[in-house]
């Protein structure tokens, strides 16, 4: 019997244990989507105890406690910190099987030194254990992010943010992990919601530029992209529930968009022209750019219609759909690439029965001199756990090539989500080591050395173009 998350937790044979330790283990990480906030970066924000660190704002964490019974208010509540991690740490307790029993692990192990295994009995000695370490204002946001050893970031942004904090930590000398904002212009998009008008009136402050059309709307993000340019920006991010290949004008865009403008409702197949002639519009603007475009798709967001009322969007009241359409799929790419338009891009999908479709699809449409232009995204959400992870990979391999793959990312607010990357890894290396024990695989080790390499760090430089140069 093995001891739990040893040195080769989640390394079955020989092989993958090489190819973890001397090689995967030592390599820098490239977190290309995240959600963590450049302003505790630049501030370098400290934390008192654990809750701060591991509860603040996920909403993995958060939806688990709900499932186990626990009241809203140790989650989202007033309840102390102190309450909310023995909360928590009831939870956790019940959760074998899921990821963030490893993660949480991993993070007790790589940022505070404990190696044992955290339960309802000793929850009080790892409080204060991690508070001691805490209080001493050894562990803040950049130490994390040193200590494990991160290159680069890319942030999740609005248009409309001012980028002060990247401006910031670009003049900082001090600092030498790269950061730089990702276009997310999700708002711009979502011409039903309630709060569009006023944020078009923040647009219009910011690009001054009077959106009167859509060539005004269109003037005023151009504007909004020359300045995130000025950044480094090199991603842009879209999250959606479903892609709709729609015939559409521009004459008909225009007149749904002064509809909009004039206050008054539109019809569902007008939402969708629209927000078709804009995905298109930004599209043809980072192939342009040179900006790579990461479609996010197949969630079904804010199910809790009560919940949602009452604590806001991203609380942990998503799911998956399955309305993801390999017709809207391959239109879309298909209208793009006709048109000259197609960018570097990644699809995320929420529902991995979709991933043999996307695999597929993103197949039809590569380029001379640059390895899988679209690709099938890192296994994502509720796909971020080992068999998420090991589908993802085979199907991957199955329909490319697996040495092309751009690799895996945090997708958190959390800077010890960095673990994650980890436990990519060391589920990538055990699926090489495992296909090598099989003789499905030669065990040539400068070969294998290499696509980790690659997949780890290497492919995301090239394939997004950072400016790494010693990486």
């Amino acid at each position: 019997m093995r001891l739990f998350m040893d040195q080769d937790f989640l390394l079955q044979t020989d092989t993958a244990k090489e190819l973890y330790h001397e090689c995967a283990a030592k390599l820098p990480i490239i977190d290309y989507h995240c959600h963590v906030n450049p302003r505790e970066i630049a501030q370098n924000q400290k934390f008192q105890n654990l809750t701060q660190l591991w509860l603040k704002e996920d909403h993995y964490k958060w939806r688990l406690m709900r499932m186990s019974g626990v009241e809203e208010r140790y989650i989202t509540g007033k309840a102390s910190d102190w309450e909310k991690f023995e909360k928590w740490v009831e939870t956790l307790e019940r959760s074998v099987g899921n990821p963030l029993y490893h993660w949480c692990h991993l993070e007790l192990q790589r940022y505070f030194g404990y190696y044992g295994v955290l339960n309802t009995e000793n929850r009080k000695e790892v409080w204060d254990f991690c508070s001691q370490k805490l209080s001493r204002g050894e562990i803040g946001a950049r130490e994390l992010i040193k200590q494990s050893r991160v290159a680069l970031i890319c942030t999740t942004d609005d248009p409309t943010d001012s980028l002060r904090w990247h401006r910031e930590l670009r003049e900082d000398t001090q600092f030498v992990t790269q950061v730089l904002p990702t276009w997310r212009p999700d708002r711009l998009l979502e011409i039903e919601k309630d709060d569009f008008l006023q944020y078009i009136e923040k647009l219009e402050q910011l690009s001054e530029v009077k959106i009167q059309s859509v060539a005004d709307l269109k003037s005023a993000a151009e504007k909004r992209m020359d300045y995130f340019q000025e950044f480094g920006c090199k991603l842009a991010d879209h999250g959606m529930e479903n892609i709709y290949c729609v015939r559409q004008s521009r004459e008909e865009v225009e007149v749904v968009l002064k509809k909009r403008l004039r206050g008054e409702s539109i019809a569902e197949e007008e939402i969708m022209k629209y927000k078709m002639e804009l995905l298109s519009f930004f599209a043809s603007q980072y192939q342009k750019r040179n900006w790579t475009m990461q479609l996010h798709l197949g969630c079904h967001r804010n199910s809790n219609t009560r919940e949602f009322q009452r604590l806001g969007a991203d609380t942990g009241f998503d799911c998956i759909n399955n309305e993801v359409s390999s017709k809207h799929v391959i239109g879309f790419l298909d209208e793009l690439n006709i048109r000259g338009n197609l960018p570097r891009m990644l699809i995320y999908c929420l529902n991995s029965a979709d991933y043999e479709m996307i695999g597929a699809a993103v197949s039809c449409f590569s380029e001379p001199f640059l390895s899988q232009k679209v690709q099938l995204g890192a296994a994502w959400w509720f796909h971020d756990c080992k068999a998420g992870i090991e589908k993802q990979l085979e199907v991957f391999a199955n329909l490319g090539s697996l040495g092309n793959f751009v690799g895996m990312l945090t997708d958190s607010r959390s800077f010890l989500s960095y673990v994650r990357h980890e436990y990519f890894r060391r589920i990538l290396c055990n699926l090489l080591g495992k296909w090598v024990e099989d003789g499905e695989c030669p065990r040539d080790k400068r070969h294998l050395n290499r696509i980790v390499r690659d997949i780890c760090c290497k492919n995301a430089v090239r394939y997004f173009g950072f400016n790494l140069n010693t990486i």
